[in-house]
This record gives C-alpha cells, structure tokens and sequence, in this order.
C-alpha cells in the first residue's frame, strides 16, 4: 500500500493558538514512515508547511505519488499536540481541497485521540486514529474491525474502537531525515541567544510526563512517560549532525536530569534547548546542562505562589524563593532562561509582580501571565465540565472568549469564534 504522509501548510489568522508558528519536524510522519516501510508499504511525507506548498502544489505530489491512504494531522507537528489549534480550519480545507485523489482519507492528531467522533464528522475523514498514531497505521492496510485505538463510519455512526494508543518507545527507530528537509529547516526553536549559523531540528529522548498538571492536554495521547534507549537517540542525533544541523530542541514534554544522556550529548557539540520544570533539577546537574551545550531552557513555573501551584496540581515541593533562585543559578549556566507563567486566579497580583521583578533583574525571561485555554480532555476541562461530547471544542473556546479580553502576545488581533473560524470563507487555503 501507498502511504501519503501530509502535514498541511498552516495559517493561524483568527485563531487563539499560542504555539510556535514556524515549521518544524512533523516527528509523528518521521517514525509513521519507517514502521509502514518497516511493513513493506511506500510512505512518502509531503510537508507543505516546511516547503511552502499551496493547494494546487499539493495535489501534484499527491497525484504523481497515488496514494492508497493519505494521512492529514491536525496539530503542526507532535510538539504541538498539546497546545493545537482548536480549530479544525486548515485540515478541514486541506482535506476538501484533495478528496478526489487521497484515497483512504485517514485523520491523525489530538482532537482525533480526544473527540474522535468529532474529529471524523469535521474532518470527512473515512478513519480516524484515537492515540499516537505511527504504529497504527501500518494496521489500517488490514482489516479495521480488528485494530484498535481507532474511529470510523459504519451504518451511519462513528464506531470508536478501543482507547487512546501509546506507542513503545524501546521499538520506534532512530529518525533519518531527508537532507534536504533538514536544510530547509532554518529555524531554531526557542532559541534567542544567538543568529542560527545552520540548520535547526527537533527529536525527542522522552514521551509523555509522570505528573498531572490540570491545564496540560496530554491525557489521550502522549502521556505515560516513556524513555527511548540512549543507544537509539545518540543514533538519531548523530544523523541530525552529520545532516548540518547546528541546533536540536528537545519536545519532550518534560525534559528529565540524566548524566549519560547530557554527557553524550554534549560530546558531539550541538547545541539545544529543552522544557522542563527547574525544581527536579540540583545544582550539579544544572551545571552539566550547561556544558553539555544548552543554551534555551523553558522552565514551567505557571504560578508564583505556592496556592496557585497547588490548585494546578504541580506537586512542586521548592517554595517560590527556591524556584527563584533555582532559575537565576540556570541563567548563570545557559544563556536563555524562561520561567513560563500562566494565569490563575487565585494568585495574588502583587507576589506575581515580585517574582518577574526577581528573576527578570536576574536576567531571567518571566512572561506575564497568560490566560490557559481548557483543552478537551485536560483536567481543567474536566473540572469544568467533565468528559469532553461533540460540542468540547466549542464549549471551551466559547468560555475562553468570553472570560478573558487579553490573550497571548502572538495574538494580533481578538480570536474569532471557533463555529466562525471552520466556516469563515476569508481564511480559504491559499
């Protein structure tokens, strides 16, 4: 079978994603496919966003490739997929724009793993995957009533089998990526402290996070936290290397202290950048961290009173002194520190203003606050409404739009409504 693996050229005007808008290594397609070609299949990735391709450019590649499947993911890339667009705009027209020469129309992605049923009813699609997707996919060559972790139409209703997939870390293989998608590559994410001189890159060490933070949308799919073999991520990463790539960021969700992975790492010269949370992090290792070539860490601190933590769930066992002093010793190590804060209300206005002030005079990169949208399938969503039906994503972008007036400092101009975004002939694929 042939396999197109699209990864749609992405436009946010409207919209209240707060991610990174530059185009990054659509991992879920590196690992999707070696295991169908692992299988016997033809896996070819069509990435419009990374080389820039229209509609028309798209259905070329499509028809010269004839696909049996044609895979569309709707959230830019697995780094993302906690923190995707809520609307299904671009997927939607995407999916339109070629259904005469798809083939089997396969949907991937978080509002996939979280609203399944919505997910294929928006997007048209003929399957969607509920999970991460990269081993399920060879299996949708087969027969569907046996593969789980997936929804599809029959007699006129999505039929929704099995629960959100989590692939084995210890059997996805090392990344190799084209050359030239690498030399396209020229962005460096969340890296400030110098001009990129070369390619940048993303790849992971890690899936999933061992805490249950209540505003992160991680629950339906990159959850569990799983470590790949070292042997298998110094693989991937020498490839990334001898590719010219000058930077990697790690997406691990929660990039963990490990002294053979730093020592290795820092063997080979790169530089990189990482998210994580500062507490689980001593001196000693801070310093490692540093030599091993980071130059960007983005520490989630989301609150700055320890009442704020506790409501979210944090577990954090340093008092905000302690984080404080924990950011400014980093700082003092790798060139870029953020201390990423959120929005609560229940913290006092006065001892947020203090700690930016702090860390801020120390050098430290604090945001302020930004309100937290309730992703389908968060706790926070939860909380608020319990278990995510076919209206969540509108219900939460309703309560987002009408409960905060300020939004992120990417946002140009007030979000439009979700129901208006997917319906809004202006935003038309270009």
């Amino acid at each position: 079978m042939r396999f197109a693996l699209l990864n749609p050229n992405w436009t946010f005007e409207g919209s209240i994603y707060f991610g990174c808008r530059e185009p990054h290594l659509p991992l879920e397609y590196g690992y999707s496919k070696a295991l169908l070609e692992r299988e016997g299949h033809v896996a070819e990735i069509i990435d419009a966003q990374l080389e820039h391709l229209n509609l028309d450019e798209v259905r070329r590649r499509l028809s010269a490739f004839r696909p049996d499947f044609t895979v569309v993911t709707t959230a830019p890339s697995y780094l993302f997929w906690r923190c995707a667009p809520p609307e299904l705009r671009v997927p939607q027209q995407l999916v339109a724009g070629v259904r005469d020469i798809a083939g089997v129309v396969v949907g991937v992605g978080p509002h996939a793993s979280t609203t399944p049923a919505t997910a294929l009813r928006k997007l048209g699609a003929d399957v969607v995957v509920i999970g991460e997707c990269e081993e399920i996919l060879p299996r949708l060559a087969g027969d569907w009533s046996s593969v789980a972790s997936i929804a599809y139409p029959e007699d006129g209703r999505p039929r929704v089998q099995g629960s959100p997939h989590a692939a084995d870390m210890q059997d996805l293989p090392p990344l190799r990526w084209d050359a030239a998608a690498i030399a396209r590559h020229s962005h460096h994410h969340h890296r400030f402290d110098a001009a990129p001189a070369g390619p940048g890159a993303e790849m992971e060490t890690s899936r999933g996070c061992p805490y249950h933070c209540t505003f992160c949308a991680k629950d339906n799919f990159r959850n569990q936290f799983r470590k790949r073999p070292l042997a298998t991520v110094l693989e991937e990463l020498d490839g990334l290397v001898e590719s010219g790539a000058e930077y990697v960021y790690f997406i691990d969700e929660i990039f963990l202290p490990n002294k053979d992975l730093l020592e290795a790492v820092g063997a080979r010269g790169i530089k990189f950048g990482v998210q994580t949370r500062i507490d689980l992090w001593n001196h000693a290792m801070i310093d490692l961290l540093g030599q091993a070539g980071c130059v960007s860490i983005e520490a989630g601190i989301e609150s700055a009173t320890p009442e704020g933590r506790a409501w979210l769930d944090k577990r954090c066992r340093m008092s905000t002194m302690e984080l404080a002093e924990r950011l400014v010793y980093a700082k003092q190590r790798v060139p870029f520190v953020q201390a990423n804060l959120i929005q609560i209300q229940h913290d006092d206005p006065v001892a947020v203003s203090e700690f930016r002030r702090y860390v801020m005079d120390h050098g430290v990169w604090a945001n302020e606050p930004v309100p937290l949208f309730p992703y389908p399938g968060s706790p926070d969503y939860r909380r608020l409404w319990g278990a995510p039906d076919d209206r969540a994503w509108e219900r939460a972008h309703e309560y987002y739009l009408a409960r905060f007036t300020e939004f992120s400092d990417i946002q140009e101009s007030r979000p439009e409504p979700l129901v208006q975004l997917e319906r809004n002939p202006t935003h038309e694929r270009r």
